[in-house]
């Protein structure tokens, strides 16, 4: 049975950083938003933040369509986006009802270590009350949601 892992964790929470250090990956396909959004901005020659409001509804699109060309090739996925709330996991058990699903679960950085990490992705500015709602809306995976495994990233 295929694999989906589903990494959830705020922005700046080491997600990315955690597939880019995985030599097992190579074989999943990696799908996210940021892929789409970080490409069209390069090619307009704007940030991520100057083309997020306009370009979000196109990246989920796109994004959709390399979920369903790997879903229907059989690969695994590691989905990579914050998904910190039961409704947004949801929606990817929907699109992947027979896969495996694993939660990679990335503790919130304290205060300072955050702060750390968002300043240091120039172009790619998240405003703060963003952060703040992902936080104090965050959703601990569970098994009755549907995940066969709940990793604990370190």
């Amino acid at each position: 049975m295929p694999k989906c892992y589903q990494l959830i964790g705020i922005p700046a929470s080491g997600k990315s950083t955690w597939v880019a250090n995985q030599d097992w990956v190579s074989d999943c396909v990696v799908v996210s938003t940021d892929e789409f959004v970080e490409d069209y901005a390069r090619e307009c020659g704007s940030t991520y933040s100057e083309v997020f409001d306009e370009y979000m509804p196109k990246a989920v699109e796109l994004m959709a369509a390399k979920v369903v060309r790997a879903r229907d090739a059989g690969k695994d996925i590691i989905w990579d986006q914050t998904s910190t709330t039961a409704i947004s996991r949801r929606r990817k058990f929907n699109m992947l009802p027979n896969y495996e699903h694993i939660a990679v679960v990335f503790k919130t950085p304290k205060k300072e270590e955050l702060t750390r990490r968002l300043a240091s992705r120039p172009g790619k500015e998240i405003p703060k009350h963003v952060i703040a709602s992902m936080i104090s809306g965050w959703e601990e995976p569970t098994e009755e949601e549907g995940f066969k495994e709940i990793w604990y990233a370190t």
